[in-house]
């Protein structure tokens, strides 16, 4: 354990640090070959403008179900936040605040 701990400490300074797609990596340095260690986010992907709510609310009860918002991957990824009153729903209010 010792012996971990004083490769890593002895990395860590003469580790090179780089940036590449808005990704942070560390290179340590280690008798069996370099540790390279990335972390951080990548930057947002772009997307088309948002599709209108109709479009989106394909069986016209006048929400969006998690089942709707599939069709639109960012609304899916942000469901539960674009949900406010937490009602299983995404009204048109809203979407349109989202």
């Amino acid at each position: 354990m010792k012996i971990l701990i004083a490769v890593l400490l002895c990395g860590a300074a003469a580790g090179a640090a780089a940036q590449t797609d808005g990704l942070r990596e560390q290179v340590y340095p280690s008798p069996r070959g370099d540790i390279i260690v990335r972390y951080g986010q990548p930057p947002a992907q772009p997307w088309a403008p948002k599709p209108s709510f109709e479009s989106l609310d394909r069986n016209g009860d006048g929400s969006v179900d998690e089942n709707e918002a599939s069709g639109y991957a960012p609304l899916a990824n942000d469901y539960i936040y674009a949900d406010k009153n937490r009602d299983g729903r995404v009204s048109r209010r809203e979407y349109e605040r989202w």
